[in-house]
């Protein structure tokens, strides 16, 4: 077992957004840590892969990003789930905190 202290990466670079690793020298998943200060996003995009991925918002408030202009409310206690495949980003309207998992890892 492996216990991970989120609050001890709860850090934010101004108008950008900060990547902590959490966990990634699995072979069946990886664990990203993102915060973005309020007005940031991180960019839609995708993988050209097999799996999902789940975007869980720990804290603040913004949107999920998809293809076409989609956006989903997302707030704390959010979780977005997709393939890896489908476009996928987040804008932060709050300071916000994503924990991002990746199956397989990527």
């Amino acid at each position: 077992m492996k216990l991970l202290d989120l609050d001890s990466t709860r850090e934010f670079t101004p108008g950008a957004m900060k990547r902590f690793f959490l966990v990634e020298d699995s072979a069946y998943f990886k664990i990203i840590n993102f915060n973005l200060q309020a007005g940031v996003t991180f960019p839609i995009h995708s993988h050209d892969l097999d799996g999902e991925l789940s975007i869980q918002v720990i804290e603040g408030e913004g949107f999920f990003l998809g293809d076409d202009g989609a956006e989903i409310a997302a707030r704390t206690g959010h979780m977005l789930i997709s393939k890896i495949r489908e476009p996928h980003g987040v804008r932060a309207t709050t300071d916000m905190r994503i924990v991002v998992t990746i199956a397989p890892p990527i």
